[in-house]
């Protein structure tokens, strides 16, 4: 049924007036001398080359064993960024779950990418969804590689392992024996069965007796204080393994050697300055309360919920967001010294104080 006539009118008029006003804004905007207006920076919040690289597919092409509990993927894509040696990946699983895994391939090797990781037991689920839904076929989600454990130039280097922290040093002793460098390695586990790539690495460090491998059921636990004090001044020591073990190699390092360690698991947080206090949302205009017992990515998911995170015990990374004001209570051991001047793990870390202001 068509409009009655004075309706249709008044529909014109206003149309035509809404348009007049339009055009109207529009000149007053570009006569303002603050045109044109420049575009807003990208918020630094977080900015990391996870974030900045858009989500990939790729595709598990083989699944193995290389130990008794170890599964190990090979995954394909297109155009997939290059890696160095102890470099890891987001991986997104089934569930949404997001966890890292250390690369173990060959850099060399383009589209493809290998992660190898345990089953927990009384873990969080992420390695019982990898074990129990990551056959061959499945796609599955990634962000770009990551790399806070690289291999850093040095005249000798002391690599020391436990069970899985093999990952990301295999790919560093493949580098460094194609390289005719100075290395060694302390290798321990459980038992020969549940460590991962045994055979490779015996094979690497054939020549020179590089190699001391330290299988628990065998000979007890290695002995890490006697591989320190073997070490000459300027050696570069890398470990990876379970936290008592990195204390150790943390407790014997001698004076003139560098210590690198990649965590899987979060070191005991401080309880010091656990307090409430205020968080300001710069960029969201907004103001929460963090409580003593609270983290603060807890309160600002619960008015910001987009807000990045995996791990929620300081060792990822993932929620790393940038700080304009207030004291921060750093209680996480994977930022570097510069990152820990305006940026802060907001799922571990806190605020030295009463207040404490995020760009986000």
């Amino acid at each position: 049924m068509p409009l009655p006539l004075p309706r249709l009118r008044t529909v014109v008029l206003v149309t035509g007036a809404a348009l007049l006003a339009k055009r109207a804004l529009r000149r007053r905007i570009q006569d303002s001398p603050l045109w044109p207006l420049p575009a807003l920076e990208e918020p630094i919040s977080g900015r990391s080359e996870r974030r900045s690289a858009a989500a990939r597919r790729v595709l598990v092409t083989e699944r193995t064993t290389p130990a008794e509990g170890v599964v190990q993927l090979r995954l394909e894509g297109s155009s997939l960024p290059a890696w160095q040696p102890g470099a890891h990946l987001d991986l997104v699983l089934p569930s949404g779950l997001v966890r890292q895994y250390s690369l173990c391939g060959d850099p060399a090797e383009p589209d493809t990418y290998t992660v190898a990781t345990r089953l927990v037991e009384d873990g969080r689920g992420g390695s019982r969804e990898v074990h129990e839904l990551l056959h061959e076929g499945v796609e599955v989600e990634i962000h770009a590689p990551r790399n806070r454990f690289p291999l850093v130039g040095a005249p000798a280097y002391l690599f020391v392992v436990g069970g899985i922290g093999i990952t990301p040093v295999l790919p560093m002793l493949r580098a460094l024996s194609a390289a005719g460098a100075d290395w060694r390695l302390l290798y321990g586990g459980r038992s020969r069965a549940s460590m991962p790539f045994l055979d490779e690495v015996e094979k690497l460090g054939a020549e020179g007796g590089r190699v001391t491998v330290v299988p628990e059921d065998e000979a007890g636990r290695p002995d890490t204080a006697a591989a320190l004090a073997d070490t000459a001044q300027g050696t570069a020591v890398y470990c990876c393994g379970p936290e008592p073990l990195m204390d150790a190699v943390a407790a014997a390092l001698p004076p003139g050697r560098t210590l690198h360690l990649e965590r899987f698991t979060a070191a005991t947080p401080s309880s010091a300055g656990s307090g409430p206090f205020e968080v300001e949302l710069r960029r969201s205009g907004r103001t929460v309360r963090v409580a003593a017992d609270q983290s603060v990515l807890a309160a600002v998911r619960e008015e910001v919920p987009y807000v990045s995170y995996s791990c929620e015990q300081g060792f990822c990374g993932t929620c790393q967001q940038r700080v304009l004001e207030g004291e921060i209570d750093h209680r996480d051991e994977l930022l570097t010294d510069s990152e820990r001047e305006d940026t802060m793990l907001i799922c571990v870390s806190r605020c030295r104080g009463e207040r404490i202001v995020l760009d986000l």
